[in-house]
């Protein structure tokens, strides 16, 4: 299985450090299917969305293409994971009522994907892509946070990072588009917590790749400084953006010709 593997080599750093999703998105995304018998998560990762579909759906299906972290997730009674990327699921035509993909969907080939998601969403079903793009503290820290995101290893985030930072709205997205549930999206971390957080990020990885050293140590001096006690925890959130879609519940009528 060919795909762009940016996480597989920090799988456990990635199922420790990234963080969860709210509660109260899960159940907006619930409230907006009915039945919630089955939903896929694709590109689960570790399964951190997986496992928050749990307490909504009867049965969770959760896809990944890096063997490497689905050895990291989570396991459940609920959720049946899979190996496979974005298509190729064994999932019935028609048999999903949410599909989600959290954090992964500007890694996907989106032609292959949406054909999957035509297959396999139920009439009515509902489409769920979201991400989060660079998190906030207080404005103090987050100067040499943003410094540190679009210089120093601003050069080196693949070119697909780009539609995080545009909220997705670069995506295409040929769904019936309905609001995207707003919700916050907010964890109390340590210092330590949000430099084994920064760990994770693809773009350090690449750095470390391409130079041999580690560009995190120069922020955790940085930050050291205007944190206070490193193990004072401080709130930090994330702009949590996304695109939601429905499939139609008939087919719409054929054009014509005027």
């Amino acid at each position: 299985m060919s795909f762009k593997d940016h996480f597989s080599q920090g799988a456990a750093e990635y199922a420790r450090s990234r963080p969860g999703y709210p509660p109260a998105l899960f159940a907006a995304l619930g409230r907006l299917v009915s039945p919630r018998d089955l939903a896929w998560d694709c590109g689960t990762g570790n399964g951190q969305a997986a496992l928050g579909l749990t307490k909504h759906f009867e049965r969770v299906y959760a896809t990944d293409a890096s063997a490497a972290q689905l050895r990291e997730a989570v396991a459940h009674p609920r959720i049946t994971y899979q190996h496979t990327g974005e298509s190729g699921t064994k999932l019935g035509n028609g048999a999903v009522d949410l599909i989600t993909a959290a954090q992964a969907a500007h890694w996907f080939d989106l032609e292959l994907f949406y054909k999957e998601v035509r297959r396999v969403l139920r009439p009515g079903g509902v489409l769920a892509m979201w991400c989060y793009g660079l998190c906030r503290i207080d404005p103090l820290i987050d100067a040499p946070l943003r410094e540190f995101y679009t210089q120093t290893v601003g050069p080196c985030w693949p070119p697909e990072r780009h539609h995080v930072d545009t909220d997705y709205r670069t995506l295409p997205f040929p769904f019936l588009e309905e609001p995207f549930p707003a919700v916050a999206m907010g964890l109390d971390w340590t210092l330590p917590e949000l430099i084994a957080y920064v760990h994770t990020w693809s773009a350090v990885a690449q750095y470390r790749n391409q130079r041999g050293e580690d560009p995190v140590s120069s922020l955790h001096g940085r930050l050291s400084g205007l944190w206070g006690d490193p193990e004072a925890a401080r709130r930090v959130t994330w702009p949590l953006e996304g695109r939601v879609g429905r499939m139609p519940s008939v087919a719409p009528p054929p054009r014509t010709s005027a």
